[in-house]
């Protein structure tokens, strides 16, 4: 990648040798300061406006002082304590955005070695400024963004910023004048580490203007957003609630005109209100995401924040990190070709000689974790350097007999070996071979010397043979992928490797149906930027992907109607996790701002495991829909019979005390019969949608029809029965026998016909109608009057009619979603 300067900072390069300290000062009045992670802003006034800002705090407030009012003090108190896991949720947010950047903080330097009046020195390291001359050396971290103007056998580890898996070489920049741009190889950035060697690097950018400091940013302005089940669910409970205000305040005024006195008027309206107050909605979400946390946890997928358990399972594209999410994470020896003559443990051996043990580079603790035994010790080495592309180690073999041993570069190492020209051009087409498969891939010879040389070495070798090296893909991940993309879902993989190495672990992956296009990160963000639309069709890796090259891909993509899922483990991630719809981090592997940065943690670091939880989570929705069906058909009849038999001017159908009995059967069944999930829930396509929508418009349709029918029976019953037996008590029970039937009937037919819990509370449902009714004495005390066999009769055939036409739109319904 190529960084580019700032007009305003081209002149450092020119400068370059260091800072006075009146210089410094100068400097630090003009850039600012090198504090990255500076406060800004109150930390409790955020809290307080994001709290304030909930209108489930407000509903629940609101409803509380209601309840009260009504004198329903038990009701009112618990929808107060509810308040509290609200704004629990609320301080819970706040804090996870604090402890992600205390995990970013944790990459970064506290002090560094600065070139100041001439002398070396240290200081905290954010009192740097730009065109200060910072020394590091392995295994600090990098202070600053900036030009390496010195570089002794310099590796970087850049993963934090770019999610490459392997280290950096990095090479001293030499300046023929001010320029604009400054590629990769020459440049360092803060967040990273030297993995090997020592340098020197002239500070470009300090503070927020760091390419960490993008990090940082990000965490401050990506502030968090209601879901679509949240915002449907607020939509739903608001036309609810304010129908039913309507509806208690009318009644109130009906029944006082009509001449029945203010303590009928109250008496009605308060009787109203606790029937359609639509308290059981906000419920019933939250029962449900708190047993879809439960269930996805058994599935190793720790979800931090319950509402994103709808997110999962809506979730329509998935942008994966490679290394440590589709690999394993780590260099490994995957392929020994010796020479004819040389077996692959002689290979091995020469390669770990010319290995150190106690380096950094993952590639020598590859080498030496494959070979038997203890490797031979070195007496004297040559270490790698990039203009050589080689490291040599010589060993004493006893007698007077010393072996060297070289590996490097496949082209460095062939020229080097006593190799005719067929035999070179061989090795070197052996080696793009692998190297277009996605390995790195290098060469190995040894020779014998007399003595130890004064100078390295440089022909008359044997040559041994090539080694290649990849980070292999984790198991199961190749049937993860296809069932996420036979399911309708768009696996996109966004790495900061190389473009061959990401094309060879997506083909293996099965990414892009195994035919991947390949994109580079630059080219990308070009086309974002120039507004064009993504054709997700089209696009399966973006390699070479910065952090906010990767956040920029999730917003364009969300913005097209995509919903995102961001996976990955690394500080780099954090931009991205934040800015998806659900973000997904490793938690074996993951890093500790990762995590705190996304809504689930994979436990196993399995990739199959999001397959899984998407499954499980869009189950859990149908079922949610299906409770809240429920609630709509029984809830239908239930209010308008409470509301509109009063204000026709016939007596109140309902009492307090069986709105009690009534909430206390229709509560239970809706939280219980309707979390069933049976079997295992696979990922099968699903028709998208732009919005959340609990019904389409054929279910809401057998909603209404069915909870309008339901009323006209319910209603009947009773204005048919008042004249019949001239009793209100009879009549009253005719009519709550048959609500309780519609209760019943779409329990049994929204549910499974093998649930349980349906079947048991039908027959609680039917318990409780025999003692309250057919007991004279409770009976007498509820205001009701017992009824004959011919009553329950008719129960138990609209219970079966209803459970019909409910399994009915239950199909309905299952096939919408």
């Amino acid at each position: 990648m190529r960084h580019t300067i700032p007009d305003d900072r081209r002149e450092l390069l020119v400068a370059g040798g260091g800072l006075t300290a009146a210089d410094a000062a100068v400097h630090r009045a003009r850039f600012g300061s090198n504090d990255i992670l500076a406060e800004q802003g109150s930390r409790w006034g955020g809290v307080l406006r994001d709290t304030a800002g909930d209108p489930m705090i407000w509903f629940l407030a609101a409803a509380a002082l209601l309840y009260a009012a009504l004198g329903d003090w038990v009701e009112s108190g618990v929808l107060a304590l509810a308040l509290l896991p609200i704004a629990g949720m609320d301080l819970y947010l706040h804090r996870r955005t604090a402890a992600s950047r205390e995990g970013l903080a944790g990459r970064l330097a506290s002090s560094a070695f600065v070139v100041r009046d001439g002398k070396l020195q240290e200081i905290p390291a954010t009192e740097l400024v730009p065109g200060d001359l910072v020394e590091v050396h392995e295994p600090q971290s990098i202070p600053a963004d900036g030009v390496w103007v010195e570089a002794d056998a310099l590796q970087a580890e850049e993963s934090a910023l770019t999610g490459e898996s392997l280290p950096v070489r990095k090479l001293a920049f030499v300046s023929a004048g001010t320029t604009a741009g400054i590629e990769g190889q020459h440049w360092g950035s803060a967040g990273t580490r030297v993995l090997t060697g020592r340098g020197r690097l002239l500070v470009i950018q300090t503070g927020a203007d760091t390419l960490y400091g993008g990090l940082v940013r990000s965490l401050r302005t990506d502030r968090s957003e209601r879901t679509p089940l949240q915002q449907a669910v607020a939509s739903l409970v608001s036309v609810l609630l304010v129908a039913a205000l309507v509806l208690c305040v009318g009644l109130a005024l009906t029944r006082y005109l009509q001449g029945h006195g203010w303590l009928d008027a109250l008496l009605s309206a308060v009787t109203l209100a606790v029937a359609a107050l639509p308290e059981e909605f906000p419920v019933v979400l939250a029962f449900f995401l708190g047993v879809g946390v439960y269930r996805l946890a058994q599935r190793q997928a720790l979800v931090r924040r319950a509402v994103a358990v709808e997110n999962i399972g809506r979730i329509t594209c998935i942008c994966t990190d490679k290394t440590g999410t589709l690999t394993e994470g780590q260099l490994s020896l995957q392929h020994q070709l010796p020479a004819e003559g040389v077996s692959a443990a002689q290979l091995v051996a020469a390669a770990a000689l010319a290995s150190s043990a106690a380096s950094g580079d993952p590639m020598d603790q590859a080498i030496i974790s494959c070979h038997a035994g203890a490797p031979m010790q070195a007496t004297s080495r040559f270490p790698f350097s990039e203009d050589r592309r080689r490291e040599v180690g010589i060993a004493d073999l006893g007698t007077r007999r010393f072996v060297a041993a070289t590996k490097g570069a496949p082209e460095t190492v062939i020229g080097m070996s006593l190799l005719n020209e067929a035999a070179r051009a061989h090795w070197l087409a052996e080696a793009d071979t692998l190297a277009s498969a996605g390995h790195k891939v290098i060469a190995c010879a040894d020779r014998e010397l007399p003595g130890i040389p004064d100078s390295e070495p440089l022909d008359g070798f044997r040559f041994l043979g090539l080694l290649a090296f990849e980070d292999p893909l984790r198991d199961g991940v190749a049937d993860a992928v296809a069932q996420a993309q036979g399911a309708g879902i768009r696996v996109i993989m966004v790495t900061g490797d190389h473009p061959g190495v990401a094309r060879a672990i997506a083909i293996e992956a099965g990414i892009g149906q195994g035919q991947p296009h390949v994109i580079e990160g630059d080219a990308l963000q070009a086309r974002i930027d120039s507004g064009e639309r993504l054709d997700t069709r089209s696009l399966d890796v973006v390699a070479r992907c910065l952090p906010l090259q990767k956040r920029a891909l999730v917003t364009a993509l969300r913005e097209q109607g995509e919903r995102v899922a961001v996976t990955g483990d690394g500080v780099n991630d954090v931009p991205a996790l934040q800015a998806a719809n659900i973000g997904i981090a490793m938690g074996e592997r993951g890093t500790r701002a990762a995590r705190e940065s996304s809504a689930m943690v994979l436990l196993d670091d399995n990739f199959r495991t999001i397959v899984a939880a998407m499954a499980e989570a869009r189950q859990l929705f149908a079922n949610l829909r299906l409770s809240f069906a429920y609630l709509l058909i029984i809830h239908i009849p239930l209010v308008l019979t409470a509301a509109l038999i009063p204000f026709a001017g016939f007596p109140l159908l309902y009492l307090p005390a069986h709105i009690v009995w009534l909430e206390l059967v229709i509560h239970p069944t809706a939280l219980l019969v309707f979390q069933e999930v049976s079997g295992d829930p696979t990922l099968t396509r699903q028709r998208q949608r732009r919005q959340v929508r609990f019904f389409d418009r054929a279910g809401w349709t057998g909603i209404l029809l069915l909870g309008l029918s339901a009323t006209a029976i319910v209603g009947g019953a009773f204005l048919y029965g008042l004249p019949q037996h001239n009793d209100v008590d009879s009549a009253r029970s005719q009519a709550i026998l048959l609500l309780l039937s519609v209760s019943a009937g779409a329990a049994l037919g929204l549910a499974e016909a093998n649930n349980r819990k349906a079947w048991v509370a039908a027959g609680m449902t039917a318990l409780s109608a025999l003692l309250l009714m057919q007991t004279p004495g409770l009976a007498v005390l509820l205001h009701l009057a017992p009824l004959s066999a011919s009553a329950f009769g008719g129960a138990v055939a609209l219970v079966a009619g209803l459970a019909i036409l409910c399994r009915a739109l239950r199909r309905k319904l299952q096939i919408s979603s």
